[in-house]
């Protein structure tokens, strides 16, 4: 196992983290692990050489934090290090932050937490985490030893993600990064702009909700066979990522120890730069073929912004897109009601007609939004 430092944290972390977010299950239910498979995935990764254990308040329907509190004890805690997340969205008054890590101190059965984020930072939410005090309470929390180092996770966009960066002494932050979305949310603009300001970052999502990794359509197939090393395409995914220098870590939902067992493989090749140009040019020909099957022509130019009435018209058909181009509804209703901002929803389009004077695509957006909510809205199996 590779391991690098979490920027100005100074501690060394293994290139594969362990996200604990899709541990095994029993019978399809996310609320009860599977603890001696997941045990057994525990221990697998740290024979690897994987010390960095990813959770958060609400995995697992609450129980993630506390299995891993269970699978640690005897000694195993001081050989990881562990990661958790303050449930921005459940914070209402100054007391919850204390409340909050305080209980999770409890769940981990641990005194301190190695690297604590802040949970799915959004311009809403962080505003109300700044209003209620949350930067005094990280310096409280580290000064007194519950904290390590204090991170956060990111679903918005580029102005904010720099916002939030250069508001803080940050040591690291965790954004979605993958072949497939280059350029959304914090992008590999925002990953170059965090790294140059001394920070670790950590990347979600590698695998895009494991998307990536599954068998290839035939089209896709046949483009990963033209080229000369064979690879599969969770291979050809982790191994983009690991391709950029700025990233410290990718966190991985392995719930097997063959998947541990695999992905380790593939760290143990993976160095920055390590892809040829040639490399490089299929995963991107992968790519375009992939958006193809896109059924809004949108190009997120951005010509509609602002839009009056705040809905964030080229995400949104970002995450319409992407439950056809994945085959994947549930996972687009989850981006489009979790990740987005309240005031953002395609529901609050007025109608004015702004955005479709200003769209090179001639996109009939204001029509297009009321069937992306209609769909996005409801989980698919309603």
């Amino acid at each position: 196992m590779k391991y690098r430092t979490m920027g100005r944290s100074g501690v060394e972390v293994s290139i594969l983290g362990l996200g604990c977010m899709r541990l095994p299950v029993v019978d399809g239910d996310e609320g009860r692990i599977d603890e001696r498979r997941a045990e057994r995935v525990l221990r697998v990764a740290m024979e690897k050489g994987i010390n960095y254990l990813d959770t958060a308040y609400p995995y697992h329907k609450g129980q993630s934090e506390a299995f891993l509190g269970r699978a640690l004890r005897g000694g195993l805690r001081d050989k990881v290090r562990l990661a958790t997340k303050l449930p921005s969205w459940a914070v209402k008054v100054p007391a919850d932050f204390d409340r909050f890590l305080n209980e999770q101190l409890q769940r981990l059965q641990t005194d301190h937490i190695d690297f604590y984020l802040l949970h799915t930072l959004k311009a809403d939410w962080w505003e109300k985490l700044c209003r209620l005090g949350v930067l005094d309470f990280l310096d409280r929390a580290i000064r007194d030893g519950r904290i390590g180092a204090a991170g956060f996770s990111f679903h918005d966009e580029l102005p904010v993600f720099k916002k939030i960066v250069d508001a803080y002494d940050w040591s690291f932050c965790l954004i979605q990064y993958n072949y497939m979305d280059e350029q959304v949310q914090a992008g590999r603009q925002g990953l170059e702009y965090a790294a140059a300001k001394g920070l670790g970052v950590t990347v979600m999502e590698p695998l895009r909700g494991g998307h990536l990794a599954r068998a290839a359509a035939p089209d896709i197939q046949a483009l990963w066979d033209s080229a000369p090393v064979r690879r599969t395409p969770a291979e050809w995914a982790l191994r983009w990522v690991w391709d950029h220098p700025e990233v410290t870590s990718i966190l991985s939902g392995m719930n097997d120890p063959a998947q541990v067992e695999e992905n380790c493989h593939i760290a143990a090749q993976a160095d920055p730069g390590s892809l040829s140009v040639q490399e490089r040019e299929l995963i991107a020909r992968v790519r375009d073929t992939l958006r193809q099957r896109i059924k809004v022509p949108c190009t997120a130019c951005g010509y509609c912004l602002p839009c009056p009435a705040g809905v964030n018209i080229p995400r949104i058909f970002t995450i319409y897109n992407d439950g056809f181009i994945y085959d994947d509804m549930l996972f687009a209703h989850r981006a489009y009601t979790i990740t987005l901002n309240a005031t953002a929803l395609a529901d609050h389009c007025t109608r004015c007609g702004q955005c479709e004077k200003h769209c090179p695509q001639r996109i009939d957006i204001m029509d297009m939004l009321e069937e992306c909510h209609r769909v996005l809205s409801k989980k698919p199996e309603d």
